[in-house]
């Protein structure tokens, strides 16, 4: 859908693309703007409450949207724009006001533990023994020292993009991981995309070819996670 909204917004302003973007991309902010004031409201409301200092705060949302780059304006594509999402985690008497984690990408599926593990809950979430445990890692030491370059979870962010196309074979839809300075993308067809954000951060330069042996380190990456979300590794029952 990608190239084809694009085209339609396009034809829509008789292939102006500069006025034709400029549109979308207002219309696009200001909803930014609307969620941002909605958000500022509830936040208010739970500042002035009893319930202030007790209450975890978790502020998410679903993807972005490409806005014209590379010709793309849709979602599910397995660049920046669309894989990245904001996630701000304020858990009293734990986080550091202000501080930002800049050195490891993390999940939103990293949610569900960092919650059970902030609450006390119970970390088995299976109904029987022959129940499966959920992927992700508790945040809680990256709360606790947003510096730090360690945690238990891995050091690149996955995203698969479905093709409804295809099978739910693995290898059959398109995958993208985020390491601190990289991006790698593995597509159905065998093509592949590597990026270098410290450079190029908003991934106009195609490196796979040119730089083989980082493209193969993260296609190893990607392999291996694969193969770890797809056994089911039970980590928890070391603990």
């Amino acid at each position: 859908k990608g190239p084809r909204y694009y085209q339609t917004l396009l034809e829509s302003y008789d292939q102006n693309k500069l006025h034709a973007l400029r549109v979308y991309t207002q219309a696009y902010l200001a909803c930014v703007a609307a969620v941002d004031d909605s958000i500022g409201t509830v936040i208010d409301a739970l500042e002035n409450s009893a319930l202030s200092e007790s209450t975890i705060l978790v502020i998410t949302s679903d993807h972005g949207f490409n806005v014209g780059e590379k010709e793309w304006l849709f979602k599910a594509s397995p660049w920046e724009e669309s894989c990245r999402v904001p996630l701000l985690i304020r858990a009293p008497s734990l986080s550091i006001p202000g501080s930002k984690v800049t050195n490891i990408p993390v999940s939103l599926i990293d949610l569900y533990p960092t919650l059970v593990d902030l609450c006390g809950l119970p970390t088995d979430n299976r109904m029987d023994s022959k129940g499966a445990f959920l992927d992700g890692y508790s945040l809680r030491s990256l709360l606790e020292n947003p510096e730090s370059e360690e945690w238990e979870g891995p050091k690149a962010a996955l995203t698969l993009i479905h093709d409804p196309k295809a099978s739910n074979k693995q290898g059959t839809h398109h995958y993208s991981i985020r390491s601190k300075n990289y991006r790698y993308i593995s597509y159905n067809n065998g093509k592949e995309e590597l990026y270098d954000h410290r450079k190029d951060p908003y991934e106009w330069e195609n490196l796979a070819k040119s730089q083989t042996e980082v493209a193969s380190k993260y296609r190893e990456i990607l392999l291996g996670m694969i193969q770890d979300i797809s056994k089911n590794r039970n980590r928890l029952e070391s603990r």
